[in-house]
């Protein structure tokens, strides 16, 4: 696409815009969980087009292959986010297919084949041991109907056969078997903590049987969260850990627990998904890691042996995943100009190959907005900084009314333990090229600022998140980039219950979009699965304290304080916030007169997979802030009911 070279007037909202919902919905590919095997790199891509449906690719040389075609769909269960669907081991691949839970093996040259039988377990996280021609797996067996599943570590044989490892946990995961096979070390943690506040790392030998014996606590605890272990080539276990405050490296060497790197930065990323890949080792004497430093990541080589860290020249701020094999790194990145890509690292030359592009079809550059990273006072005296990426309105096709400032659209990301990154997404463009400024807020309780930052949000979800994106909204009016009468706030799953605690309990914000939201903390703790059954008791209080609190920060329970107009939307598969959550929402705001549009789609869940879905909630969402701004012409059509609207449509 080119700029037009005679740009046009058009009030801001209303930009014509190369981007279309079709755009964002064809042109954002889903890249996950690459892995390496000798010079061969597997990933997952998602296909909107087929359902959302996520398939295994391999690349050899110049040859790429679909490994999983339809039906399959590569995709695990376990704590409802998944994750560590696959694993690729010498050639042969395991994976865990979504529809009956089972594991599959392709073994070289053959098509999928069933390891497992259908039932009620899923499986995740996956270790080969070779030499019992055996997996190790994290299980998640939902064998009693209205219990809680229980989660154990398993190992499957090529007939089948199960034989649970290691039990007595609430959950389980990453187990890695050391490289000659007599170790295994694994995490666990137990209610009410999530694996963010504290894990335990442990080790134990596997005896000639397979059994595994006594095992021996390494690093962790209440307090402390390990994350990612791996074995070094030799055989030393590391791993990263947030002890000093920060998710840094360290290794069991010589019976100790020894930093390697003491730096007030990220290695590592909360488990919210199984098998995340922070780290790699190119030897026994270099690794070679990613980390995050204010809000950006960097990539590294590190010395295991005198903690140096050198900086290796790469063009990502934002790097999702590393896998290090065959002196190189499979790396997922992006950047404020780079969508998210998977890049094959020759680490010798410090170049990158693009295996695979998770939008291939760009617009031209003079529509696409590069965010500027900010910082601003907030909470009740300004005692806190808040982190955030400001977007402003851009599209060359377009001269803006210099008498005129753009709505801001303020998104508040979910988790809410979570972190919003700058790279490219179209998604985010859609509105910058259409006249919206952006503001995407890292708030109180975001990841990737430190421990400190991270437990800013304990017992005070619905505060703090929600004071960090009206300050930042206050802070763009004060400049006098953005219309103070135009402001609207979006966000899905813990980002909205900030959408709606915002509207509920500020008065800046004109009008929202929820996405899959929180309203009713009470009804989110009878609904919630086993992984975030608890996990209010660490954002809001424990129980009993947290039942006065539940009353106070709901949404659903201060409706006669909700009087700006919202637009709602849900998956009615959705197990994480079902669909009730927004239907007694909805029915209030109806009850209330309050300007409303609720839109469900059928078979989807927790997050929005098929193409229709993403362009029919795309056009509903801007026909909806269009209508709220009264820039709808008469007689257009409706793309949305909107309740207790009267007008144009």
């Amino acid at each position: 696409m080119t700029a037009s070279t005679s740009p046009q007037s058009a009030p801001f909202g209303l930009w014509p815009s190369p981007i279309s919902a079709a755009t964002v919905a064809a042109g954002a590919t889903p890249l996950s969980q690459p892995q390496a095997d000798g010079l061969d790199a597997y990933w997952l891509a998602g296909r909107a087009s087929e359902g959302g449906r996520t398939t295994l690719l391999r690349q050899r040389g110049a040859e790429l292959v679909e490994l999983t075609p339809a039906p399959f769909n590569v995709r695990s269960r376990v704590h409802e986010y998944g994750g560590g669907a696959y694993l690729v081991a010498a050639g042969t691949v395991y994976f865990s297919n979504f529809a009956d839970n089972c594991i599959y093996a392709i073994y070289p040259g053959q098509t999928p084949q069933a390891i497992t039988r259908p039932g009620s377990a899923r499986y995740a996280d996956f270790a080969r041991d070779a030499a019992r021609n055996r997996l190790i797996v994290v299980r998640e067996d939902h064998a009693v109907p209205g219990a809680q599943p229980v989660n154990t570590l398993c190992a499957i044989d090529a007939d089948g056969t199960e034989t649970i490892l290691a039990h007595g946990s609430d959950f389980y995961a990453a187990p890695r078997l050391s490289p000659d096979g007599r170790a295994l070390a694994w995490l666990s943690w137990d209610h009410p903590r999530m694996p963010w506040q504290g894990t335990e790392l442990w080790l134990a030998q596997v005896n000639p049987d397979g059994s595994l014996a006594p095992a021996t606590l390494v690093a962790g605890g209440p307090g402390e969260a390990v994350c990612q272990p791996e074995w070094a080539p030799a055989g030393v276990l590391h791993f990263v850990s947030d002890r000093s405050g920060w998710w840094n490296l360290y290794r069991l060497a010589a019976g100790s627990v020894q930093p390697l790197c003491e730096r007030a930065a990220e290695f590592g990323t909360p488990h919210w998904t199984f098998a995340v890949s922070m780290y790699g080792f190119r030897s026994d004497g270099e690794i070679i890691c990613t980390y995050i430093e204010n809000g950006v990541s960097r990539l590294a080589q590190l010395s295991p042996e005198t903690g140096k860290l050198a900086p290796i020249t790469n063009p990502y701020e934002e790097i999702r995943e590393l896998r290090v094999g065959g002196g190189a790194a499979l790396i997922l990145g992006g950047s404020p100009t780079i969508p998210l890509e998977l890049a094959h690292f020759d680490l010798a030359s410090a170049r990158p190959h693009v295996l695979a592009r998770s939008i291939t079809d760009l617009p031209a550059d003079g529509y696409l907005s590069v965010p500027e990273s900010i910082t601003y006072a907030s909470g009740g005296n300004g005692q806190r900084t808040a982190h955030a990426f400001y977007y402003p309105p851009c599209n060359a096709g377009v001269t803006p009314d210099a008498t005129e400032k753009p709505p801001l659209m303020v998104i508040g990301h979910g988790g809410p333990t979570g972190m919003a990154s700058s790279t490219l997404k179209l998604a985010t463009q859609y509105w910058t090229s259409r006249g919206f400024a952006v503001l995407d807020v890292n708030y109180g309780g975001s990841s990737g600022f430190g421990r400190a930052y991270r437990d800013a949000l304990k017992g005070q979800w619905g505060v703090v998140d929600v004071d960090d994106c009206v300050a930042g909204a206050h802070y763009l009016a004060t400049r006098g980039v953005v219309d103070p009468e135009r402001l609207v706030i979006r966000g899905s799953s813990a980002g909205g219950l900030t959408t709606l605690c915002a509207l509920t309990f500020h008065d800046v914000f004109k009008a929202g979009a929820s996405y899959y939201g929180v309203s009713d903390l009470k009804g989110l703790d009878d609904d919630s699965h086993k992984f975030e059954s608890h996990y209010n008791e660490y954002l809001i209080a424990p129980k009993p304290e947290s039942e006065t609190l539940y009353l106070l920060r709901s949404p659903i329970n201060h409706t006669d304080k909700l009087t700006r107009p919202m637009i709602f939307f849900q998956g009615l598969d959705d197990k994480v916030v079902p669909p009730q959550q927004s239907e007694v929402m909805v029915s209030a705001l109806r009850a209330a007169g309050v300007p409303v549009a609720y839109m469900t789609l059928e078979g989807e869940g927790h997050g929005f997979r098929k193409a229709d879905s993403i362009v029919r909630t795309l056009e509903a969402e801007l026909y909806f802030y269009l209508r709220i701004f009264g820039l709808v012409s008469p007689g257009q059509p409706a793309v949305v009911a909107i309740d207790n609207l009267p007008g144009v449509a």
